[in-house]
């Protein structure tokens, strides 16, 4: 008996790598856009393996927090690039996620049969939102304390008496302190391992649908005598080979930015939070790190009611929620933008512009004028969701070819 004989009778270990490998038939049409989710799986692995080295070093304590993150970065052999390596990873995650869900937008990923896919997918969204902001905090420097301090006072806005208990439970505290740092490092280190699973489940659904592909077609209607789909090649080695290059060209840029440009001019690590936290001590201007700040910038965008900042953070919470809703948003009888007509197209155009500039306003001074644009790139993000019900129906769609596409 071989040794993967003597495996495969006690664990199904030929049988796993076969259905989601080997002999995983993904469609033969694959561009550019389909690096991303691969891509994000290498990052989130990195991120963990570079998040316990670092946790070997960090003290979650208000008192050595700040102080440990230094000894990392001047004593510890390579502790340095680690910390670049984490701190990088955390808005590459991120990049490549937005990019990843940006495609599922132009193909109709989202759409039947792949609404449950779609929605495990936001979930996995929401969890690395909140992995991200636990460990915004823990360097201990200026920004991290009063951006955590700005983000946890805003549960305090929830009506009927509810708030300020919510908070207070947040934080451990009645300010951010001691208690928040350790409960909200104990958070940052358990949630990565709840992705993974998150990840597992994605994937698992995933290979029970099959992927789409940029025309939208279901390849698994099209099979021939032996069951395998007409458009379809084999995941390994085709698209393990390509991921594997796509992974090579993407350590490129990531490498030089932790090499050359590991904050991306405030970026990636904003300068205030190079300074010890300081309780006494307000910064200019508090801004959450970029990936946050296109929501930062609709809680800012409407206006306090009654000296309630509640109706923002229901416009903030929703601006990310509304993601949930959008495989039952969508009625255009065609999946891919290769097939819809214009009004997608413009409707997709102005979303991403709205996108980035909330992005950028996010990061901003409050200034009137920046409060105005944050309300007009604010309404046009969420026009994008609740007219889609309209335009898609009245949008004119190419007709679908029956086999995919180059």
């Amino acid at each position: 008996m071989s040794f993967m004989s003597w495996i495969d009778a006690r664990y199904p270990a030929t049988k796993v790598w076969n259905e989601h490998l080997a002999k995983y038939y993904a469609p033969k049409n694959f561009n550019f856009w389909y690096f991303f989710g691969s891509l994000a799986m290498f990052i989130l692995v990195l991120q963990i393996v570079t998040g316990l080295w670092l946790a070997t070093f960090y003290k979650p304590s208000a008192e050595e927090a700040f102080a440990s993150v230094e000894f990392i970065m001047r004593d510890v052999e390579y502790g340095w690039l680690l910390r670049y390596l984490h701190s990088t990873g955390s808005s590459a995650f991120f990049i490549l996620v937005y990019l990843h869900m940006f495609r599922g937008l132009m193909y109709g990923s989202f759409r039947e049969p792949r609404e449950l896919l779609w929605i495990i997918g936001v979930v996995i969204y929401v969890v690395m939102m909140a992995t991200a902001f636990m460990g915004y905090l823990l360097p201990w420097g200026q920004m991290s304390y009063w951006g955590a301090q700005v983000i946890v006072n805003l549960f305090a806005a929830v009506p009927f008496g509810l708030g300020e208990p919510l908070s207070l439970w947040i934080r451990g505290d009645y300010v951010v302190s001691d208690a928040t740092l350790n409960r909200f490092f104990a958070l940052h280190f358990l949630l990565p391992f709840v992705l993974v699973g998150l990840v597992f489940v994605h994937i698992v659904a995933l290979h029970k649908v099959g992927s789409n592909n940029p025309d939208g077609i279901e390849i698994k209607n099209d099979k021939d005598e032996n069951g395998i789909p007409k458009d379809g090649i084999p995941f390994h080695p085709y698209y393990s080979v390509k991921d594997t290059f796509g992974i090579g060209v993407f350590l490129i840029f990531f490498l030089g930015v932790v090499f050359f440009w590991p904050d991306v001019g405030g970026l990636f690590l904003e300068p205030p939070n190079f300074e010890p936290a300081n309780p006494l001590k307000t910064p200019e201007h508090i801004a959450p790190v970029w990936y946050f700040t296109p929501f930062y910038a609709m809680l800012r965008a409407v206006p306090n009611i009654m000296n309630s900042q509640f109706p923002g953070v229901v416009v903030m919470f929703a601006g990310i929620l509304i993601f949930f809703l959008l495989p039952w948003l969508d009625r255009s009888p065609v999946k891919s933008i290769r097939y819809k007509g214009n009004l997608f197209k413009w409707a997709l155009g102005i979303f991403v512009v709205s996108f980035i500039v909330l992005s950028w306003l996010g990061l901003q001074a409050n200034t009137p004028m920046n409060t105005l644009m944050s309300q007009i790139f604010t309404t046009l993000y969420f026009a994008f969701f609740l007219l889609m019900p309209i335009y898609s129906k009245l949008d004119k769609t190419k007709p679908v070819p029956e086999r995919v596409t180059k």
